[in-house]
């Protein structure tokens, strides 16, 4: 079980079913030995009322005098107890026998004056023997009435253990909510917590546990992250910005040298590849710059509401183009009505990132597809290619910076892999969420987009 809440839970109602069943346990053995002991008292009463009847005469009297005197006596008590009077020295054995044992002999045991014994058509009987000088009183209780007040006793155990039971539990998990409320909220605090959030902090309690210790030691690292993080965006802002200068500088020292170098055929195609390696250096150098000032918060979007399907139709005729150039189709479809705020030249930055990727990962003769559809207040965007795909596993990857796939096809990638890092942070400055996923078809790879949309 992965709940923690769950867990207490049960241990909560485990424990304490547990104790409620060794209360009752208990309960079980001392009352029935108060009710047998009660059985007990009453032989004892009946004994002394046997005597105090008898007389102080009783040893001399004959067999038919002591039954005369306590005949009325044992009738009279008859329903409850059953009671024997013996003489083992004298001719008549009993000397006295209650009606309601209907000639049946109480059964004896050895070397006990106080027991249990079971009688023919009778049942369980709890047994008493006296002596009174020369004869032996045995009087027997019935104990029916010991055994189905335990009966009952054991189903109202049973009865409350079941509703134990359902209280406990949900006592149990009302309690573990509660005390794990310091957690979730931990928990939940931390799940905002990102790179993009990195100043937000854990409540801490005024009450000083260990949970509000551990809220203090995490706000001290949260503190820690996001001092490297300002550390490592100011470096790359500044390192950035810091490179332009002597970028251009050489840019414009090799642009001269093919003006005025008098160069030879190999010397002018080395400048020029330096000039393309110096270009492809400077837009990564921007795009550091960018992701620097997106995840710093530090750029103004103009948020317009504006028409998905004008959005999509004017975007479509540089996809149409470049998918020409590469041999490849370009499909586009929208569906729904509504309007979505966003800022048009970043949204197109999106699109046109996401469509390099998927002319590269495309092969030849293939087809790129892009779906617009409003729905349930929300514009949904994704681009199909017909390439390999992507590994499950490195679907969330591809949105870091600098991680690369390796093009299936013929055509050399000179992107960054700053692209699908971009449209992540453009996306999410506008409110929305960008995921990778199949295609349907399982050949390809489906990168969406959603951006709340109004009707």
């Amino acid at each position: 079980m992965r709940s923690i809440g769950a867990r207490l839970a049960l241990w909560y109602a485990g424990a304490a079913t547990l104790t409620l069943v060794c209360l009752f346990v208990a309960g079980y053995y001392l009352l029935q030995n108060q009710l047998i002991r009660d059985l007990d008292l009453l032989n004892k009463a009946q004994f002394a009322e046997i005597r105090a009847h008898l007389g102080e005469d009783f040893a001399g009297l004959d067999a038919h005098l002591i039954d005369a005197r306590i005949r009325e006596t044992s009738d009279f008590s008859s329903v409850l107890l059953f009671i024997t009077i013996d003489d083992p020295s004298g001719p008549v054995r009993p000397v006295f026998y209650s009606t309601n044992l209907r000639g049946l002999p109480i059964p004896d045991v050895r070397g006990k004056r106080v027991f249990n014994a079971k009688l023919l058509d009778i049942g369980e009987l709890r047994v008493g023997e006296f002596i009174l000088g020369p004869f032996d009183v045995t009087i027997a209780t019935p104990l029916d009435s010991v055994r189905q007040t335990m009966r009952d006793y054991s189903e109202i155990c049973i009865w409350m253990l079941s509703v134990m039971v359902a209280v406990s539990v949900g006592g149990g998990f009302g309690l573990s909510r509660l005390a794990l409320r310091p957690v979730r909220l931990i928990r939940d605090t931390a799940n905002h917590i990102s790179s993009d959030n990195l100043s937000e902090r854990i409540p801490v309690a005024s009450v000083r546990d260990e949970i509000s210790e551990l809220a203090q030691l995490l706000n001290q690292m949260f503190d820690r992250l996001e001092s490297a993080f300002d550390q490592i965006r100011r470096f790359t802002a500044q390192a950035s910005h810091e490179l332009k200068t002597p970028l251009s500088l050489i840019r414009l020292q090799a642009e001269k040298l093919l003006v005025h170098g008098n160069l030879d055929a190999a010397n002018e195609e080395s400048v020029h590849m330096q000039l393309e390696e110096i270009a492809r250096l400077s837009q990564i150098i921007e795009e550091l710059l960018f992701l620097s000032r997106a995840e710093a918060r530090d750029i103004d979007l103009h948020l317009v509401a504006h028409d998905p399907e004008a959005l999509i139709a004017s975007f479509s005729q540089d996809p149409k183009v470049l998918s020409e150039h590469r041999g490849l189709q370009y499909v586009h479809s929208h569906q729904g009505a509504g309007r979505v705020l966003v800022e048009p030249r970043w949204l197109r930055r999106v699109l046109l990132n996401l469509l390099a990727n998927a002319l590269n990962a495309s092969p030849p003769r293939g087809t790129v597809t892009l779906r617009s559809v409003v729905e349930g207040g929300v514009w949904r965007v994704s681009l199909d290619d017909q390439g390999p795909g992507v590994a499950a596993e490195l679907r969330e990857r591809i949105f870091e910076r600098f991680f690369r796939l390796t093009s299936p096809s013929n055509v050399e990638d000179n992107g960054s892999g700053l692209g699908l890092a971009i449209c992540r942070s453009i996306i999410s400055l506008h409110g929305g969420q960008i995921w990778a996923d199949a295609t349907p078809e399982s050949t390809g790879l489906r990168v969406i987009f959603t951006l709340l949309a109004e009707a």
